[in-house]
């Protein structure tokens, strides 16, 4: 059942949730890209605040220190603030994993050794899936709340990556699984950011309306601010004073690089002067060189410029000293890449797909254009290089709207969803225990509750029934983790193939399109 939505103030934080237990499970956690940056600001907020977290996430299979401790949270509360997984690297992305098998029982005991408060799932998938699973598999006293916050639209990633008619097929069966676990009691609020997943999550997901609530991103407009431009960085990347264009995302397929290639190539035919700066990379250097093979017409003229990886001040500094922002994407379930872009003073022109269409004020603070029309976005860029006065209004309303966005209330919403979830289950629980207690005095047990007069033998029942389910449920995941291993592993040799063999690639490559 879904919990019935309060107004809060959301310029404060919920008392009822400090000293309480919170686990809180993500696919991703620290500086790798928006969704774990996202999260890791959670967790700060809500530790600062005096709620006990503890972290369980993927290895991130990097050497980045992800996690700061809290100096004012009493460390001994805790068994392990944070707990870090092992799993299979996924090939096009090795920052993430698909989580090895795993006991939500054992997570409770290395975390708070007990069953926490409230269980939060940051954009499940490998992990979140696994306990949502298992957590159907729980009596109902044992059941507890979980809220979740869907920020990767896995289901569109699939279209993309997986082959034709895999991807059809793989979009299909996520968006049943999905459904399947959000739909259970036990998720009492699931966080979407933008009107395109809402109508995904009500649609092919089937997932209850009174479940859904939206949850905007905010942005550090202290940290993302016009005032760190620098003109010394935009003239070792402009030094013939050109437009510089701009984008930032991991380099990947499915973030609409061949999209902007082609805009990018045309722009160059029809005379613009600019340059375009690509931030980001890909630890699987084949997926990275893939996406660089888009530009060779461009990289050959120098118009390219491809920083690699960028965090902190390098990456506020970037975006400052940018012109105009482009977001080619039309998989991004927000696009918290887009909210830097106009904090930063950067005018944004994107796809209109995703959650970059409720974040742009089209003709404000940037442009839309509808996702296959090249013709459009090309014009658009072209209006904004070439008129300073329009490009000034865009850059300052684009950095009033961002101002707006602040991570405070985003996050007390958050935990005020939280509060509002732990004290409906205590209600809930109470409220069973006295029904249970007022059936058994008004009415004779059955006979077969005399069977089970023994503690022992009670327990001993009980587990067993648990058990049972939880190896069924554990077959489940098995099963669909091997069915996903094994189209990473055909993955990874393909990359192998194409690193040892590449005409061999192209040739199998050009085959599977047909």
């Amino acid at each position: 059942m879904s919990l019935a939505r309060q107004n809060h103030d959301l310029s404060t934080f919920p008392t009822a949730l400090k000293g309480r237990r919170i686990l809180l499970c993500v696919e991703s956690f620290g500086p790798i890209n928006g969704v774990s940056r996202t999260n890791l600001n959670l967790v700060n907020h809500l530790r600062s605040q005096g709620a006990l977290v503890a972290v369980v996430a993927p290895d991130n299979h990097t050497k980045v220190n992800t996690f700061q401790a809290i100096d004012n949270i009493d460390s001994s509360s805790l068994r392990s603030q944070e707990v870090r997984l092992t799993g299979y690297p996924v090939p096009f992305n090795p920052e993430l994993s698909i989580v090895y098998p795993v006991r939500l029982l054992k997570l409770y005991e290395r975390t708070f050794g007990a069953p926490p408060d409230l269980i939060y799932l940051g954009s499940p998938a490998s992990l979140g899936f696994q306990l949502l699973l298992q957590l159907r598999q729980q009596p109902d006293e044992a059941q507890v709340p979980v809220i979740c916050n869907f920020q990767t639209d896995l289901a569109g990633y699939c279209e993309i990556l997986f082959p034709r008619p895999l991807g059809a097929v793989a979009s299909w069966t996520f968006s049943k699984v999905q459904g399947y676990l959000f739909q259970h009691p036990s998720v009492k609020t699931l966080f979407y950011p933008s009107t395109f997943v809402r109508r995904y999550l009500e649609g092919a997901a089937g997932v209850q309306s009174g479940k859904l609530e939206v949850l905007r991103r905010g942005v550090n407009t202290e940290g993302f601010n016009p005032s760190k431009r620098s003109e010394a960085l935009r003239k070792a990347w402009a030094p013939g004073g050109e437009v510089i264009l701009f984008t930032c995302a991991r380099l990947a397929g499915e973030k609409g690089f061949g999209f902007l290639a082609d805009a990018a190539i045309e722009l160059d035919k029809r005379g613009l002067d600019f340059k375009l700066v690509v931030v980001g990379g890909n630890r699987n250097a084949v997926v990275e060189q893939e996406v660089k093979d888009y530009f060779q017409p461009l990289i050959k003229k120098n118009k390219v410029i491809f920083t690699g990886f960028k965090v902190g001040e390098e990456l506020m500094e970037a975006y400052a000293s940018a012109d105009i922002f482009l977001h080619c994407s039309v998989t991004e379930t927000f696009g918290l890449v887009v909210l830097e872009a106009m904090a930063s003073g950067v005018p944004v022109v994107a796809r209109d797909e995703g959650g970059p269409s409720d974040i742009i004020e089209h003709g404000t603070t940037g442009y839309l254009v509808p996702p296959a029309d090249l013709a459009g976005f090309v014009e658009k860029v072209l209006r904004l290089s070439t008129d300073g006065n329009l490009l000034g209004r865009f850059s300052q309303a684009a950095r009033d709207h961002a101002c707006e966005a602040t991570w405070e209330k985003i996050n007390n919403k958050v935990a005020w969803r939280m509060a509002d979830a732990i004290v409906a289950r205590e209600r809930e629980l109470t409220g069973c225990r006295r029904a249970a207690a007022d059936t058994m005095k008004a009415a004779a047990p059955p006979l077969y509750l005399w069977l089970l007069m023994s503690t022992a033998l009670r327990r001993l029942v009980v587990a067993s029934v648990v058990d049972v389910k939880l190896v069924w449920g554990l077959l489940v995941i098995l099963g669909f983790w091997a069915g996903v291993s094994v189209y990473l592993a055909f993955i990874k040799v393909a990359h192998f193939v194409k690193d040892r063999a590449p005409g061999v690639y192209s040739t199998v490559k050009s085959v599977l399109r047909r």
